[in-house]
């Protein structure tokens, strides 16, 4: 049994054409794989799209092009997150070793070695994440946290006010941003 309606083509596109006109203009425009389209709408959205597009962007950091190195990186960051250190820095040294072009990859092997305390390789790891992608907030973030840990609070509060010139969303570096103010910016009389 089938219903005909005289109008359901119509009816069907009009309402295919208010759910497109309503969804918001940033899901629109920005390419999901144009990492400058989807920095420049994260710096006019709201809190909610500013989420979905900071998923957006740390899944376009995370893809290396290679399904063996993506296993690497997820390999390297399971590890992280139940606290094995050292197989972490095992998997995420294999990744850069083998993708040596890949950020994401001296990033998370970064948080690994400055888990381990190995401030040293863990600041070099970051300087070359950086070097490889620049706009990488949350990387700036953990420079800025290292540089904290060092008693450097001018050049971390610098390095978190760069994260959120990126990233104006990110409670945790507008958190750092003011426990650090007061501190160089010093007291007023």
């Amino acid at each position: 049994m089938s219903i005909h309606h005289p109008n359901l083509k119509r009816t069907v596109a009009a309402a295919f054409a208010l759910v497109m006109y309503s969804l918001p203009l940033s899901s629109q425009t920005a390419d999901l794989t144009d990492e400058a389209a989807l920095l420049e709408e994260l710096k006019k959205a709201d809190s909610t799209e500013a989420k979905r597009l900071d998923r957006q962007l740390q899944a376009l950091w995370s893809k290396s092009g290679s399904p063996a190195m993506d296993l690497l990186l997820k390999r390297g960051r399971e590890a992280l997150e139940q606290e094995d250190v050292d197989a972490a820095i095992e998997h995420l040294t294999a990744l850069t070793d083998h993708a040596p072009e890949f950020a994401e990859g001296y990033h998370a092997r970064a948080s690994a070695y400055f888990a381990k305390e190995l401030f040293g390789p863990a600041m070099a790891d970051i300087e070359r994440a950086l070097a490889l992608n620049p706009n990488n907030y949350d990387a700036i973030y953990g420079l800025g946290a290292m540089l904290e840990t060092f008693d450097y609070p001018q050049r971390a509060y610098d390095a978190y006010v760069r994260a959120l010139a990126i990233n104006p969303h990110s409670e945790p570096v507008a958190a750092a941003v003011e426990r650090l103010q007061g501190r160089i910016e010093g007291t007023s009389l």
